[in-house]
C-alpha cells in the first residue's frame, strides 16, 4: 500500500525552501516547487519552507509577492538562514532553539512557526504540529505551502476533514500547485476510501506533472480496477446475432 509520507516528501520539493513570511521584502527562494508527491519532480527530503511575505499580506497567488510592510532586519533574516542551514544539515535541536528565538523576537514573522511545524511533526509531536502550522497560516494566509503542510500535519493527527479543508485552501490561493492535488488524491484513497474522487485528483496531479509521474500512473490504474462495475442494461428481448458474429465455444 503506497505511503501517504512517501506521496507528500516528494511532492513538496522543499529541501531548500522555508518560510520567513512575517515582515519583510524578501521573496520566495524555493527552487521550481510543483509537489513532490508534493509537486512532481524527482523525490527531495521535505526540510524547511523559504520565503519572506509580511503578517496578512501574502498574495493569493501562485508565487507570492514580496511584503511591503517594511523590510527584515539584516540580523534577523541571518539568524534565520542559519536556521535554515541546520534544518538541512539534519541538526534539528539547534535549528528549533533559533527559530524559538525568533518567534520570540519577531513574533509577526509566520516561517518560525512553519519551519517549527515541520520539525515538530518529523518528531512526532503532532499536536504541537498543528498549533505551530496553523499560527504560521494566520500571520500568512496566503501561502498555499504553509496550507499544504498545515493539511499534512492533520492528515497525521486523524484529522481528515481538517486536512482536506487546508488543502482545499492550498489550491484556493493556487489551482496548480500539484503537490496539494497529490496529497488530496492520497487522503482520499487511503484514508476516506473515495476512489472516485481519488482518481479526479491522481488524474488532474498528473495532468499537472509535464514529465509523468509512472508511480501515481500506476495508483490510477489500480484505482480504476477497484471501481465498482457497471452492470449492463438487461434486454427486453435479446436481438439477433449477425451470421458472422463470434459464437462460443460448447
Amino acid at each position: 500500500m503506497r505511503s501517504a509520507e512517501h506521496v507528500r516528501l516528494p511532492l513538496l520539493t522543499l529541501a531548500a525552501a522555508m518560510l520567513l513570511a512575517g515582515c519583510g521584502s524578501i521573496g520566495w527562494r524555493m527552487p521550481g516547487s510543483s509537489p513532490a508527491p508534493a509537486a512532481a519532480a524527482a523525490p527531495a527530503p521535505a526540510a524547511s519552507v523559504a520565503a519572506a511575505v509580511p503578517k496578512a499580506a501574502a498574495s493569493a497567488a501562485a508565487t507570492p509577492k514580496p511584503a511591503s510592510t517594511g523590510p527584515i532586519a539584516p540580523a534577523t533574516q541571518r539568524a534565520y538562514d542559519d536556521a535554515l542551514a541546520l534544518m538541512r544539515a539534519g541538526h534539528a535541536a539547534e535549528a528549533e532553539r533559533m527559530l524559538r528565538a525568533l518567534t520570540q523576537s519577531d513574533p509577526d514573522l509566520a516561517g518560525p512557526h512553519a519551519n517549527l511545524g515541520l520539525i515538530a511533526r518529523e518528531q512526532g509531536h503532532l499536536p504541537e504540529a498543528v498549533a505551530e502550522l496553523e499560527k504560521a497560516t494566520t500571520l500568512a494566509p496566503g501561502l498555499a505551502v504553509a496550507w499544504n503542510q498545515l493539511g499534512l500535519a492533520y492528515r497525521a493527527s486523524g484529522e481528515f476533514t481538517k486536512a482536506r479543508d487546508a488543502y482545499q485552501h492550498a489550491l484556493a490561493i493556487d489551482p496548480n500547485y500539484a503537490t496539494a492535488v497529490l496529497n488530496l488524491g492520497v487522503l482520499d484513497d487511503l484514508y476516506l476510501g473515495d476512489g472516485a474522487h481519488a482518481l479526479e485528483f491522481y488524474t488532474r496531479y498528473l495532468a499537472l506533472t509535464p514529465g509523468g509521474d509512472p508511480v501515481v500512473t500506476k495508483w490510477v490504474a489500480d484505482v480504476r480496477n477497484r471501481q465498482p462495475k457497471t452492470a449492463a442494461p438487461a434486454a427486453s428481448a435479446p436481438a439477433a446475432a449477425p451470421a458472422n458474429a463470434p459464437k462460443e465455444k460448447s
